[in-house]
């Protein structure tokens, strides 16, 4: 997962490649509004990074199809951060991943207004009894 660009460009977009990426997980990773996703990407041109995820738009359609006839569903529900730098946004979340409190970190890359690469690491968010801390995963 550490193959790739990893030198921002285009400093002068930073805020419509938030804008974007935001609106990517809102529209698709929140509220499920699957029509929109041509929209995002530019054709099957996409590099996806997870391991367990082919690259291209028909690669994540597989996977999410994968884990839904396994009965694994993964929902977003809140974006508790959109940070960005250039062409790289990093967004940071909080759902469920096969029914456990999860927290989201995606990291895309945006070329020319669609999203070109992502990268991301999910992780189980305890419960509250077992925090080494007050803040939590989102208590920024």
């Amino acid at each position: 997962m550490i193959d790739g660009p990893t030198e921002p460009t285009n400093q002068t977009k930073t805020e419509e490649n938030k804008a974007l990426v935001r609106s990517f997980v809102d529209d698709i990773l929140v509220n499920g509004r699957m029509e929109k996703l041509n929209g995002y990407f530019n054709g099957d041109n996409y590099i996806q990074h997870n391991p367990q995820i082919g690259n291209g738009l028909s690669g994540l359609g597989a996977a999410l199809e994968a884990m839904a006839k396994q009965g694994v569903t993964m929902k977003y529900d809140t974006i508790h951060k959109v940070l960005g730098e250039g062409n790289f946004v990093l967004t940071v979340s909080e759902g469920t991943f096969a029914g456990k409190p999860t927290s989201f970190y995606d990291l895309f890359r945006v070329e020319d207004g669609k999203i070109a690469e992502h990268w991301d690491t999910i992780e189980t968010v305890p419960a509250k009894a077992d925090w080494k801390n007050q803040n939590g995963k989102f208590g920024f």
